[in-house]
This record gives C-alpha cells, structure tokens and sequence, in this order.
C-alpha cells in the first residue's frame, strides 16, 4: 500500500512519510511517525485527517457517490430491504435467501424489551425530549445484559448488534408512547421490521393501525438511506467510545448523544421550522431572495450538503417515496405545498442549479415523515434507529483489530506556561 513516501522539511531535518493508496478514492499520507520526531499534526474538527482503516462505507461527494460495502446506495434503497441492508453491513456482503430469513427471525426475536426496562421510563417527566430517554435507555440495555459483553467474543459482540438493531425500535417507539401518554405497544413477530415500527407508534389498544404499503415502504427506504454514512460525527464518537474497552451498549448511547446536536442529527427537523417559518407559497419568492442575498442570517434548509458537491444520492430515491407517500395519504397541509414548491425552484432557478443547491435526503425525509403523522421531535430518533447498524457496524470492525488502539487525540496548547501559585490568603 505504501509504494512511494511524501518529504516533510522542518527546520533543517527531513522526514519520510508513508503514501497510503486506498482501494477507492485519495491517497492518505501516513503521519503516525511524526511524533517520535518531536511534532504531530494540527487538524480541527479532522477534516484531513482519517483516524481509522474501514471497508464498510465509501463516499465520493464531487461525484455523488455513496457505497455501502460496494453496493450503491441506489440500488440498495430500491432492490433491498433494510434487513438485508444491516446483514450486508455488518457481515461484508449480501445475503443469500437462507442468510436473510435466519437473520431475519434472529432479530425479530430479539424485539422484545426486558419488562424491567419499561420501569426507567417512569423516571422521566413526561415532556423529555425522546432523544433523552433513547440515550438514557440504550446506555442502561448493558444492566440487562452485564454477562454477555466480552467484547473481544465475536459471537457476543454479534448477539450485542443484534439486539441493538432490534430493540432500538422498541425503545423508540416507547418514548414516543410515553411522551404522549399513552400505553407502550408490544412488538409483533408477524410484521416486518418498518411495519413493526408503524404499529408500535400509532396502534393503541381501542384499535388496530392500518399499515399502508406506501408508507411502510417509504419508512423502510428512510431507514436504509441513514443506515451509515462513513466517518461523521457519531460514527467516530462511537468508534472513540468503543476504542477505551466499553461495552457496546454504551458506545452506541454516545453516538445516539452524538447524533443529538442539531449540526448533526437535527437536519431534517431543521427543514420542517424552516418551512413553518416561510408559512405559505406565497411566501415563497421573499424567502427565495433572503436566501440568495449574502448579507441575510436565514438559510434555506435541506439544500445542498457538506459532503456531496452534486445532488446527494440518497435524495434521488427519497424523493420518489416522498411524491408517492403524499400522493397515497393526500394529506391537506399547507407546510406540505411549501415543500413541494421549493423543491420545483430548487430543481429549475439557475442560482440554486448553479451553485448545486438540490434537495437533500433531510428534505425529503422529513416531508414523508410529517405526512405519515410523526411529530419533529422523533425525527432525530428515528434517524439514530435508522444509524445503530451503522454504528455496531463500525463498533464490531474496530474491535475485530489486533491492532486496537485507545483515542487519544493531541491537542496545541496556547494556555500560560509553568508559573508558581500563590495561597489564596496571600
């Protein structure tokens, strides 16, 4: 891998470094020797800096691509199912038929929560934010399972993931319950997985929740479109949780912490009080030119993304689910017509063309969700259920390396040098 070296002079000395060629996109230079010369690299926020070796996900965002173990994120969210999307991520490829039903049945099996875990929820007040109870809940998971954590066992690190991808839904749909008042509803082992997740959302016991295909579908594609996206935010506080030894339950509360600020996770609820804010499509035209002029704070949301410099792939599929969910449920919703409208601007005016300002996958997502009825408190939830295989999968990688080691990120440090203190009396 490391055929040719980059030179780095510093004051009169030359140091060699490793060129890394990966098997898709940027060469790495390798700067692990750097400090036993005396130096190491100064990167805020790691936007140049890769902390770990992976083969799960790979992104390409001048082109617009996103592989999940080399699967295209297109062909997943239309010719898989989320399922077969969390075996593939977690066991390097698809799965044959008899793979999936195993896989399938073994999760199903595992939906259940421990009749003790609903107890924590009566701890809560009843206006907690549902990110709360779902970071506080997911961390507590460990207490239940406290002889079944060797993280260095393959096959308790395996059972670990596949209780999280199949309770997180469990526990989600739990708070939600509870934020509303009304009674937890038990998971069914004759329901798919997004369909399972409908039902413990809307069903109540005076009557059974319709599951509509369109809307089941849709949640499926959500799911699959937010199940990893490499090295972000909460995948690397995962990693760095998980780097220390702790178990995988508490790694996977601290990418749901993560995941929690509103630079991350937050984007599609984001887009939701944006279009709140602009109000109606008459609005529209004023709101397009504050967005346009570089002196006004307001920003137009779910356009654009950090990563992808053209259209983001998971937003082409998205946006089919949208117009089908809205054309099936043909919800009356003024915020809904915004939506739409911008979209037609944003797909036609030549500033947002230009500048590559298309709809995002936060935009879309969070279209289908408030028409299905979820309230934008959830939606940073459900984007963390969407994210838990992501993140096992990342969790499983890391601790399957013998060369595992601690995070211990340096630092510049700019405060006072040594200096003698002084006793408070004097």
């Amino acid at each position: 891998m490391a055929d040719r070296k980059a030179t780095l002079q510093i004051d009169g000395q030359s140091i060699e470094l490793p060129v890394l060629s990966p098997s898709a996109g940027k060469d790495v230079v390798d700067v692990r020797s750097l400090g036993k010369h005396g130096y190491f690299t100064f990167d805020p926020g790691f936007l140049a800096t890769g902390s770990c070796e992976s083969k799960i996900t790979y992104i390409d965002g001048e082109n617009g691509v996103l592989l999940h173990r080399g699967y295209p994120i297109g062909d997943l969210a239309t010719q898989a199912d989320y399922l077969e999307v969390c075996y593939m991520l977690l066991h390097g490829e698809a799965p044959d038929e008899k793979q999936y039903q195993d896989f399938r049945k073994t999760i199903t099996k595992h939906t259940m929560v421990h009749q003790g875990l609903h107890n924590f929820f009566n701890g809560f007040r009843r206006d907690a934010h549902p990110m709360a109870m779902l970071c506080a809940v997911t961390g507590a998971l460990s207490s239940f399972y406290h002889d079944d954590l060797d993280i260095h066992d393959p096959d308790q690190r395996l059972r670990s993931a596949y209780r999280l991808i199949a309770k997180i839904p469990t526990i989600a749909a739990m708070a939600y319950k509870f934020s509303i008042g009304q009674p937890f509803v038990y998971p069914r082992n004759d329901l798919g997985y997004a369909e399972n997740f409908l039902n413990m959302m809307f069903s109540v016991p005076a009557e059974d929740y319709e599951i509509s295909p369109a809307v089941a579908k849709a949640m499926d594609r959500i799911f699959i479109l937010h199940a990893d996206h490499e090295q972000n935010a909460s995948t690397s506080t995962v990693r760095l949780a998980g780097s220390s030894g702790a178990n995988p339950y508490a790694c996977i509360a601290s990418g749901v912490a993560s995941l929690w600020g509103p630079a991350h996770g937050g984007a599609n609820e984001a887009c939701l009080r944006m279009l709140a804010e602009i109000g109606s499509v008459e609005n529209i035209p004023k709101y397009i030119e504050k967005a346009k002029d570089k002196n006004d704070p307001f920003r137009l949301m779910g356009f654009g993304h950090r990563v992808y410099k053209n259209m983001d792939p998971r937003a082409t599929v998205m946006r089919e689910s949208c117009h089908e969910v809205l054309k099936e449920l043909k919800r009356d919703d003024p915020l809904l017509d915004v939506a739409m409208e911008l979209e037609r601007i944003a797909l036609e005016d030549d500033y947002f063309v230009e500048k590559k300002l298309f709809p995002n996958v936060d935009f879309y997502s969070g279209i289908v969700l408030k028409a299905i009825g979820i309230p934008t408190n959830m939606f940073t939830v459900i984007f963390a259920l969407s994210r838990t295989v992501g993140w096992v999968s990342h969790w499983h990688e890391m601790m399957s390396e013998e060369s595992q080691k601690i995070g211990r990120p340096r630092q510049l440090y700019t405060g006072h040098t040594q200096r003698d203190f002084k006793p408070i009396k004097k």
